[in-house]
């Protein structure tokens, strides 16, 4: 199913200043359970990861029905079409484009049939995708789309070894960079991750069967009980026996990207033995005991910088208060604003409450600032509605690098904090101060250390081997061009 939308298509996260969501996936195998209405509520507490399409691919053990389309998990799938879905096993995504671009052709699950017929969802990004397409193109491999996870789609869908197990095994030593994936055939459902553990991908039981997710909330949902983070490198079958567990590509340094704890994964998902509500929290009474300021209220930037708050006004003992209110819906609409409504920007996403902040010093917290362009428009918004003071704290440190797996952030000359001043950053910004918590304090918040994840967004510091070959997220596209 392709619906057809305006290309003018409206997005208002499309204006958000800080990382966009990466993507989420969710496999299981449970032939006694209607699994696509399982898959679907999944996806639901993953839409979170990827705002710009959704799909759901079922196997009966003898064919593989795909459906996906653009829009979120409840606009594309109803009671209908889910009824029509129907099978053993189930992979499922919800996509934030960060190779190719955002059009129907790059939604997933992806869908092949050469030597094998699979279909795959994928979270992450390779950084040897342009290497692989000119590679699988010589050998007159066709894609359809500009994604690069048809790549891995098409590797393991054209490998000549007898099961899915050993054709992902095969292929997983080929791929560069990020790559959280689940993929369904005829007989099981598989999920592998990368060696360096880049993104995160859980297994989660439900009854007497399996499933795997991106993040624990969505086990959750579903009634099913989280068993264990997927290993780096490790591979897994969900088949009609249960699990079957490999370690493809074991020993590699690890490098679980930091800034899931800051902002992408949902606060009630646990990530390294951890809650992210509560290390949330703790970076907040981070926060407070590196940069206290004098001030009379903590106010959060919603949604992603309530828990934060939380652990700001705990610390310093200041109440905190609603003095921004967030529309929920404005990014879920496919209506364009109009020219005078554009003119009034980001208040149709935030909205100030004079009667709330008026006279007061604000301590706003965020928890990431990249272009600054919308933290620049909320605290002139705070200032207009009669704010004192506003210093900004924010739980992650400077951004000034590009990231290549995985997350789409702006360019680092986009950045504001590349090349500046945390003081020349908050001039710009309008602030009276501007404080971000240290590295230091990231880790000691999630109970982590460096020589374990990439914070490579922070300090430039890359932990894969050859990421200068990452060509950016429209490579494929140029190439097809």
């Amino acid at each position: 199913m392709k619906q057809q939308r305006d290309s003018a298509e409206f997005d208002q996260a499309a204006d958000r200043d800080g990382p966009r969501d990466e993507c989420g996936v969710f496999g299981i195998y449970a032939p006694e359970l209607d699994v696509s209405r399982l898959t679907y509520f999944a996806l639901y507490a993953l839409q979170h990861r990827g705002q710009e399409s959704a799909g759901i691919a079922t196997s009966d053990g003898t064919h593989i029905i795909t459906l996906r389309d653009t829009g979120l998990v409840n606009q594309v799938f109803d009671e209908d079409n889910l009824r029509g879905l129907t099978g053993d096993m189930a992979v499922g995504h919800v996509r934030y484009s960060t190779t190719g671009s955002s059009g129907w052709e790059n939604t997933q699950p992806i869908y092949r049939a050469d030597n094998h017929m699979i279909a795959l969802a994928h979270n992450g990004n390779l950084i040897n995708a342009v290497e692989l397409h000119a590679e699988l193109s010589d050998q007159n491999v066709g894609f359809r789309s500009t994604s690069d996870s048809e790549i891995i789609a098409a590797l393991v869908s054209n490998s000549s070894a007898e099961t899915l197990q050993e054709a992902v095994a095969e292929v997983m030593p080929r791929l560069k960079g990020a790559f959280s994936t689940v993929i369904v055939n005829k007989q099981m459902v598989v999920g592998f991750r990368d060696p360096a553990g880049l993104r995160p991908l859980a297994l989660g039981q439900i009854g007497d069967r399996y499933c795997l997710a991106s993040e624990s909330s969505a086990f959750d949902i579903i009634g099913a009980k989280f068993l264990r983070e997927v290993e780096p490198g490790e591979l897994i079958a969900l088949t009609e026996g249960g699990i079957e567990t490999q370690m493809v590509c074991p020993g590699q340094r690890r490098a679980f990207c930091v800034f899931e704890h800051i902002y992408f994964a949902r606060p009630d998902t646990k990530l390294e033995g951890e809650l992210v509500q509560q290390s949330r929290g703790r970076m907040g009474e981070i926060l407070w005991r590196e940069a206290p300021v004098e001030a009379d209220m903590v106010v959060a930037v919603p949604d992603s910088g309530n828990p934060s708050a939380k652990g700001v006004s705990r610390a310093s003992g200041i109440p905190m208060d609603d003095g921004l209110i967030k529309n929920r819906y404005v990014q879920r609409t496919f209506i364009q604003p109009g020219q005078e409504l554009r003119k009034l920007g980001l208040r149709m996403k935030f909205t100030p409450l004079p009667e709330i902040v008026e006279g007061k010093r604000l301590i706003v917290v965020d928890d990431s600032i990249v272009r600054g362009n919308t933290t620049m428009q909320i605290v002139g918004m705070l200032r207009d509605a009669g704010a004192a003071e506003v210093h900004l704290r924010i739980s992650a440190p400077p951004i000034r690098h590009t990231c290549h797996y995985g997350i789409d952030m702006s360019s680092h000359e986009q950045m504001i904090a590349y090349g500046r001043s945390v003081e020349e950053v908050a001039h710009e910004l309008g602030a009276d101060s501007l404080a971000y918590i240290s590295l230091e304090g990231i880790y000691e918040a999630i109970r982590g250390e460096r020589g374990t994840h990439c914070d490579a967004c922070f300090t430039g510091e890359y932990p894969l081997a050859d990421t200068d070959l990452a060509q950016g997220k429209f490579a494929l596209e140029q190439l097809a061009g």
